[in-house]
């Protein structure tokens, strides 16, 4: 007991470290929204207690996340409180003839159950029990949080970056063929449930992220302890880390830069010219452009691209369906990114990588480090750097020798694909072989 006593208390200061760290980063971009004008996170948070939630699938997704430590009853019980507190919202709205704008009309019952499983955590549970319901009800909340917080940083970054580098890009993209062009065009040529498809696909992210992550817990109802590690840290560590290479490498995307397209208006206003999806920029000596405060600067790297890498690589250790719908969930993410001109070709091969980066940190940090995940983690962070570095400094060389630039930066995001690969399969550990029973002699 007193070494379990002895291994709890440094744990305990990590999450306490932990939580002062995200309060003080949460007030940070509060205060940092407010100087914009702009409500920030927990502003926005706090309103969907009643206001009509932006995302009620989130926030059911949220709450089945934090059910993985109740019991089937207490899951039942959850499941009724918040669809019931979710019917009592819309009869007192339809009562009082409150229109929904904008929104979902579902939702606050899933925000309420986890905000009322948190109070039960403190007032009625100890020990253990506390410990596991807490962390259960703040994955909800923190999967929840972590998309205010990335709306907020959205909102930042067109705010503080009025200019953008998508020149640089749509040059470098010359090396890789213009492939959001290409996309662009296939995905017009498929209609509209083609579209209508991959924009779900698109959204829904987070819920496909969900959906990994239950499986992953599934056990820890029955085992009483969450795994090292899980989808879920990997998810949040990206949405995290990717908004401040917005800051650095501001960029609105191949739709917004060069035209409206065929999926609705674009920035057309301050757009260089219509060009995407039909006619590729010419090549020439790229510069920044002023754009407006409006649309975010959320290309590099695509978080799309790195979201859909982790649900992919989390998504290798289940069943054959789960694996199915991981590789599905890649490739049609990857298709939506282009395809709806939010990306361009390199902003993709970034996301790749700087996905494997993260997941390789938070894996070594579960396991222990040790020299393989040293060297695998400064590769990664070392392509990485390598890629921001020529797509703003080499783009014009890299449109005009696109033979050599282009399997460059496909052998460049393949090396850290097979680093990871490789060293991942190191630290899986080895199967004991079967003992083979000695023989015996016969009677005679």
């Amino acid at each position: 007991m007193a070494a379990f006593t002895t291994w709890r208390r440094p744990r305990a200061m990590l999450y306490a470290v932990a939580g002062v760290v995200a309060l003080g980063f949460f007030v940070a971009l509060e205060i940092t929204a407010r100087r914009y004008g702009l409500p920030g996170p927990v502003t926005n948070q706090v309103q969907e207690v009643v206001l009509p939630p932006k995302s009620g699938f989130l926030l059911y997704a949220g709450m089945a996340l934090m059910m993985v430590v109740l019991t089937w009853r207490q899951r039942f019980i959850a499941v009724g409180a918040a669809i019931g507190i979710d019917v009592v919202f819309l009869l007192v709205r339809w009562a009082v003839g409150a229109k929904l704008t904008e929104g979902h009309p579902f939702g606050n019952g899933a925000l309420w159950v986890m905000l009322g499983c948190m109070v039960i955590a403190l007032t009625r549970r100890t020990g253990r029990e506390r410990a596991l319901l807490l962390k259960g009800a703040g994955l909800g909340l923190v999967l929840v949080a972590g998309r205010k917080t990335g709306d907020t940083w959205l909102l930042i970054t067109a705010k503080s970056r009025p200019a953008v580098l998508d020149r640089y890009l749509a040059t470098a993209d010359h090396a890789l063929g213009n492939p959001s062009w290409l996309a662009g065009r296939i995905v017009e040529a498929m209609g509209p449930i083609g579209a209508h498809v991959l924009d779900y696909v698109y959204i829904q992210l987070p819920v496909a992220a969900v959906i990994v992550t239950i499986y992953q817990l599934r056990n820890v109802a029955v085992e009483r302890r969450f795994p090292r590690h899980h989808l879920v840290r990997t998810f949040l560590a990206i949405g995290l880390l990717g908004p401040a290479i917005y800051m650095v490498f501001p960029v609105v995307g191949p739709i917004f830069a060069y035209g409206s397209g065929a999926f609705g208006t674009g920035g057309e206003h301050w757009a260089l010219a219509n060009l995407w999806p039909h006619t590729p920029p010419p090549i020439s000596a790229p510069h920044s452009m002023p754009f407006d405060e409006i649309t975010p600067r959320n290309c590099m790297p695509s978080l799309h691209t790195a979201w859909a890498t982790a649900i992919f690589i989390h998504s290798r250790q289940g069943p054959r369906l789960l694996r199915y719908a991981g590789t599905f969930w890649l490739i049609a993410t990857l298709g939506a990114t282009l395809g709806f001109g939010y990306h361009y070709g390199v902003d993709l091969i970034a996301g790749v990588v700087f996905a494997l980066t993260i997941e390789a940190a938070l894996r070594s940090l579960a396991r222990g480090w040790d020299r393989s995940a040293t060297q695998l983690v400064a590769h990664g962070v070392a392509v990485f750097v390598a890629l921001l570095v020529a797509y703003r400094y080499l783009p014009v060389e890299m449109a005009r020798h696109p033979w050599l630039f282009g399997p460059l930066l496909l052998l460049a995001m393949g090396s850290v694909i097979h680093g990871y690969v490789r060293t991942t399969r190191l630290w899986e550990p080895k199967a004991a072989p079967a003992l083979r029973p000695e023989p015996q002699p016969e009677l005679v």
